[in-house]
């Protein structure tokens, strides 16, 4: 027995170190893209966007290998609805499709693995614990879960089961947690500064690979954000920046840390919204890494690129007042 487990052990970490060239510090956007904002109760907010995540910097550790034979894209289709049913009190649903894809190119030829579906979906509920109307700041408080629609058991060409990084879905419940503020200025109300904090707990999928163990790190995404409001020709023009700290733990399997898995990341994120219509805006988002620092051997994101709408669906109409 005690042979066998020695086996299962050795052979655990012999993955992790075969494939740690492959493994990637980036994926499916789902803590990124919650935390709306509304204007007013008892509105409903629905978006749609697509995010596009280029991973092709491979470093070991915080240093960048000269080595471009290895690429990860994410390709992602997001949809956001979310609720107010008072000025405190909001719930937000976040659902994805996904498209993951693996190339590796050696000796003039290239292997792609790739997987493509329904993504895991967020239900996220948050309160406005603070709203001081008179000194224009509010801190808010979430609680939510990730619920496992997606499929964890895709395979390649061949028919294996591919790793858990490169699945649709994780099987496995998580944990979200949200803390967040904001700021407008009597010298400009039109400006804000935010800021925001997203922990996420993740779960166990007990049956990987069919009898093992799976469990992504925890993760750590802390916001801060400074936007403001223009009118141009009588259009709403919303610029933005964000700077984004990004810390995730050491994936685990049978109990036990998985090697080249995990690490710290800073990201600025330049972003702008332009009101298209009464109650409809275009929003656009670029995300550059400042600073990276895997856990050992990994492939981190080079740029990530988000677009989308987003509605209003039952606020009143934005009044233009123009000086």
């Amino acid at each position: 027995m005690m042979f066998r487990f020695l086996i299962v052990i050795i052979g655990v970490f012999s993955i992790g170190l075969t494939y740690s060239q492959t493994c990637c510090s980036g994926g499916i956007p789902l803590s990124n893209n919650i935390g709306l904002e509304f204007s007013e109760d008892h509105s409903l907010i629905l978006g749609l966007s697509y995010d596009f995540n280029n991973l092709n910097t491979l470093k070991n550790d915080s240093e960048t290998l000269d080595d471009d034979s290895r690429l990860r894209t994410t390709h992602s289709v997001l949809v956001n609805a979310g609720y107010s049913f008072s000025k405190k009190l909001s719930i937000e649903g976040l659902f994805t499709w996904v498209n993951q894809r693996r190339i590796i190119s050696q000796f003039d030829t290239e292997n792609l693995d790739q997987t493509y579906g329904i993504g895991d979906a967020i239900v996220l509920a948050r309160y406005k614990i603070i709203n001081n109307i008179e000194k224009n700041w509010s801190i808010n408080l979430g609680f939510g879960v990730k619920i496992p629609v997606g499929s964890s058991t895709e395979t390649n060409d061949q028919g294996i089961t591919l790793n858990a990084d490169l699945q649709p879905g994780s099987n496995a419940w998580d944990l979200i947690y949200l803390l967040g503020a904001s700021k407008t200025f009597d010298f400009r109300p039109t400006m804000t500064f935010s800021t925001r904090v997203v922990y996420r707990q993740p779960g166990e999928n007990t049956t990987y690979f069919g009898n093992s163990t799976y469990q992504f790190g925890d993760e750590l995404q802390a916001y801060i954000s400074l936007s403001d409001q223009f009118i141009i020709k009588k259009t709403f023009i919303n610029p933005g920046i964000t700077f984004k700290y990004r810390n995730a733990t050491k994936d685990r399997t049978l109990g036990f840390d998985i090697p080249n898995t995990g690490g710290d990341w800073v990201f600025i994120i330049p972003n702008f919204s332009i009101q298209l219509f009464q109650n409809a805006s275009f929003n656009a988002a670029a995300e550059l890494p400042l600073y990276s620092r895997p856990d050992g051997i990994q492939l981190t994101p080079t740029y990530r690129l988000t677009t989308g709408l987003l509605f209003n669906l039952f606020n009143k109409p934005q009044a233009l007042i123009i000086n």
